[in-house]
């Protein structure tokens, strides 16, 4: 099979790799029908990565068929379409029976796409460990493109504005407008927010945010202008959306005394200078980490299947999987006004 394929930074070939094989009674394989690039690839792509390795497959968002499954496996049968969450567990312990996956007891592994340990699904094909855990049946009323968004983006997306305790009324801020910072835009207004400022320095995704109702605005404008329209009472609620200390510390700066802070941009930072005297005096929340994606699909599929989400309008573009290494660098690059690009295979 053809796959994509890291080999460091900026060069990620489409060439072939061994074809998926059941390592246990309890995987399936999956023939992979689209998959799409996150901005955490970006991590992996500018060679600043989670492992040493070299030539793994990459990425963790996908949906397709499944094409075989062990013996053990009774979730999910060979002809199913399914979506594969990005976050992994063993699906037995009691943490994965909760849905919260990143809590395994077991370590089966934080995400594909990584290192060697666990293949990424940019591939032709690829496997998927704890099947009945980790292999999602695309429910009726449910596209692919939706269920592709909902493997990663808009989980985490609803996950960070429910960290954020958004609530009807709320004045909330969404820092960083990539696929995830607009689908947290749309959720906070799924949640009640009464008023949503977006903030990013690129124009077309302030515009698409603007389409979407909330304030946009540019980043060197954004805290004279909040604190101008609250009168000085800043936000109750601020999602950060990037991942940089700059915007940790503008999320800071723009949240109101008892507010609350979310942070689901991916940091790599290893030190970062919080301002504990100014929180612990204004009382604020700050909440940090990744998105369990089992744990938000109840309360997603109904509100995709409504139409009141509909994630699928932030594919930007479409192209073969052959063309991943063109469409990681239009991705990086930010051209052609590039914000989820999706991957099908030849």
């Amino acid at each position: 099979m053809k796959a994509l394929r890291y080999h460091g930074a900026r060069d990620i070939r489409h060439e072939p790799m061994d074809d998926p094989v059941l390592e246990s009674d309890r995987d399936a394989i999956i023939r992979m029908d689209s998959c799409s690039i996150c901005g955490s690839d970006l991590h992996i792509y500018h060679g600043h990565g989670f492992s040493e390795d070299i030539g793994f497959c990459v990425g963790h968002e996908a949906v397709g068929e499944v094409v075989e499954v062990g013996r053990a496996v009774s979730r999910v049968k060979v002809g199913d379409k399914v979506m594969v969450p990005a976050a992994v567990g063993c699906g037995a312990c009691r943490s994965c029976l909760a849905g919260n996956v990143l809590n395994c007891a077991f370590g089966q592994g934080s995400c594909y796409g990584l290192s060697a340990r666990l293949q990424g699904v940019q591939a032709e094909a690829f496997r998927v460990p704890a099947a009945d855990m980790n292999a999602v049946p695309i429910p009726e009323g449910v596209s692919g493109d939706q269920a592709l968004m909902m493997t990663d983006a808009l989980a985490t997306a609803w996950f960070g504005a429910r960290n954020a305790d958004i609530r009807p009324g709320s004045a909330v801020a969404v820092i960083g407008l990539g696929p995830i910072g607009l689908m947290a835009v749309d959720s906070a207004f799924v949640m009640g927010a009464h008023v949503v400022y977006a903030i990013d320095p690129i124009a077309e995704r302030r515009a698409l945010a603007a389409e979407a109702g909330a304030i946009a605005l540019h980043p060197d404008a954004a805290l004279e202008t909040i604190r101008e329209a609250t009168k000085g009472h800043k936000l109750d609620c601020v999602v950060e959306v990037v991942g940089s200390d700059a915007t940790v510390d503008l999320a800071l700066r723009l949240v109101a005394r008892r507010g609350t802070v979310s942070v689901i941009g991916v940091q790599q930072s290893r030190r970062y200078a919080f301002p504990l005297e100014r929180a612990f005096a204004a009382g604020l929340t700050f909440r940090i980490g990744t998105c369990s994606v089992p744990e938000e699909l109840p309360a997603l599929f109904p509100l995709v299947q409504s139409g009141r989400l509909r994630p699928e309008r932030y594919i930007s573009h479409r192209m073969p999987l052959s063309q991943g290494s063109e469409a990681y660098r239009l991705f990086d690059s930010r051209e052609a006004g590039a914000l989820k690009m999706v991957l099908a295979p030849d």
